[in-house]
C-alpha cells in the first residue's frame, strides 16, 4: 500500500532528522488510538493500535515497535520497523530492556507547549512511561520531541508533495464549478451542498469539518472566519469568498476564491474593491517573497502585515500562513505574529520542503469580504505556488 511506502519514507527520514537534532531516542507512547489518537501515527504507523504501545526510533537507524501481541502482525506488514516484539501482560519489561540495551543520552516524548501536532503524549500515558522508567537514570533524561516532530512533518517528501498537489488540482476544479454554477440570489447554505455533493461525486472528502467546509461569506451581511454557511444569500454588487480544501489519498489543500457579482453594464468591480484586492495581494506577495529558507515564522508575517497596513487597511487577527499536509493546520512553525497564543511556535525556521498556505484578507463596507488564500512549497529559492493563484478577482455577470 502507498500508505505504508510513505510511512517508510518518514521513519527513515525520522533517523536522520535525530542525528541532526542530538536525540539519542524518540518514543512515541501510545494507546486506544481510536479514542485519543497521536498525530505523530499518521507518519510513523498509519494504522490504529489497542494496548500500550512503544514506537521507538533510535539515530542508530534501528525502528523498534512494542505492542500488543494481536497487533503485532500489522506492524510487521508495515515494513519499516526493524524489530515488531508483542507482549501480553505488560510492556514494562520489554520497554525498560529495549531502552537499556540502546543507552540514550536524550530521549524525546511527544509533548510542546506551543505545537498541537508535537503535544500527543497525554498526561496519562507520561505518567505511566515516568512509573516505567522511574528509579533508572533515563527517568532525567526526557525531554520534548518537538522539534524533531516539527521537522519530520514539515520536510514534506516528493512523495507527500505529489498528494498535495493532487489535492490543491481537485480543489481547483471544484472552485471552477462554483464559478459557473453561482448567481446572484442563491444561499451560502445552497452553495455549500453543491460543493459537498460535487466533492463527494470525485470521491473525495472535506479538508476540515464539514459543518463549515467550506466557509462561505457572501455579500455585506456575511460574516469572515470559522462559522457555518447560513442564510444570507449572493446579490449583484456584492462579494462572495469561499475558503474549501478537500482531502485526497490522505493530503489536504487550502485555498480561499473571491467572486464579485456585476451591475448591469458593469465590467469590471468598483473602484473600492479593486483598491482593496490589489493591497491583500501585495501584502500577499511581500509575505510569499519572506517565506524563504532561513527566516522564522514571525518575519514572514510581519512582512505582509506592514505592506497591508501601510496601504490604508487593517491588520488580519490571524497569522499569516500554516502547514499544510496530512490536515489543514499541519503543526510545526506558524507565520504568525508575536502574540502570546502562537506561543513558540512563530520561533521556527523555515525550511526546504515545507507547504504552506498563506491568506489574508480585506473587509470593503458595503460589498463584503475579499479574501487571498494560495499553497506554496518552500525551495532553495523561496515558495513558489503550487496552486494556480488569483490574480483577479472573479467576475459573475449573470
Amino acid at each position: 500500500m502507498e500508505t505504508f511506502a510513505i510511512v517508510r519514507e518518514k521513519l527513515d527520514q525520522a533517523v536522520e532528522v535525530l542525528r541532526e537534532k542530538g536525540v539519542d531516542l524518540w518514543i512515541t507512547f501510545v494507546r486506544e488510538t481510536t479514542q485519543v489518537r497521536d498525530p505523530c501515527l499518521d507518519l510513523i504507523l498509519g494504522l490504529d493500535l489497542t494496548w500500550q504501545s512503544a514506537l521507538m526510533i533510535s539515530r542508530t537507524g534501528e525502528r523498534i515497535a512494542i505492542v500488543g501481541r494481536y497487533d503485532a502482525d500489522n506492524v510487521r506488514n508495515i515494513g519499516g520497523y526493524t524489530t515488531v516484539i508483542g507482549y501480553d501482560q505488560s510492556i514494562r519489561e520489554p520497554l525498560l530492556e529495549q531502552v537499556q540495551r540502546l543507552n540514550p543520552r536524550r530521549i524525546g516524548l511527544n509533548f510542546s507547549e506551543s505545537d498541537p501536532a508535537a503535544d500527543g503524549l497525554t498526561y496519562g500515558m507520561f505518567r505511566v512511561i515516568a512509573n516505567i522508567l522511574g528509579g533508572t537514570e533515563y527517568s532525567v533524561r526526557l525531554t520534548s520531541a518537538e522539534e524533531v516532530i516539527a521537522a519530520l512533518r514539515g520536510r514534506k517528501t516528493a512523495t507527500e508533495i505529489d498528494h498535495i498537489r493532487a489535492a490543491i488540482g481537485a480543489t481547483e476544479g471544484i472552485l471552477r464549478e462554483v464559478e459557473a454554477l453561482v448567481q446572484p440570489g442563491i444561499t451560502e447554505r445552497e452553495i455549500a451542498t453543491f460543493i459537498h455533493q460535487t466533492t463527494q461525486k470525485r470521491g473525495l472528502t472535506p479538508a476540515w469539518e464539514p459543518e463549515y467546509c467550506p466557509v462561505v461569506c457572501a455579500g455585506p451581511e456575511g460574516t469572515f472566519g470559522h462559522r457555518m454557511p447560513g442564510d444570507y444569500r449572493t446579490q449583484v454588487g456584492a462579494l462572495l469568498q469561499i475558503d474549501f480544501g478537500v482531502r485526497r489519498e490522505g493530503f489536504v489543500s487550502d485555498l480561499q476564491r473571491t467572486m464579485y457579482f456585476c451591475r448591469p453594464g458593469e465590467e469590471s468591480p468598483p473602484e473600492e474593491v479593486v483598491r482593496a484586492w490589489r493591497a491583500a495581494r501585495a501584502a500577499l506577495e511581500a509575505g510569499r517573497a519572506a517565506l524563504r529558507p532561513g527566516a522564522q515564522g514571525w518575519q514572514v508575517d510581519a512582512a505582509a502585515r506592514q505592506t497591508l497596513a501601510e496601504a490604508g487597511y487593517a491588520e488580519y487577527l490571524h497569522a499569516f500562513g500554516h502547514h499544510i499536509g496530512r490536515t489543514v493546520h499541519d503543526g510545526a512553525t506558524v507565520l504568525g505574529p508575536r502574540w502570546e497564543r502562537y506561543g513558540k511556535s512563530i520561533e521556527g525556521v523555515i525550511e526546504v520542503g515545507n507547504v504552506f498556505a498563506i491568506e489574508l484578507g480585506v473587509w470593503v463596507p458595503g460589498y463584503g469580504y475579499l479574501g487571498c488564500e494560495e499553497d506554496v512549497l518552500v525551495t532553495p529559492e523561496g515558495a513558489e505556488y503550487l496552486s494556480e493563484p488569483q490574480e483577479e478577482i472573479w467576475c459573475i455577470r449573470k
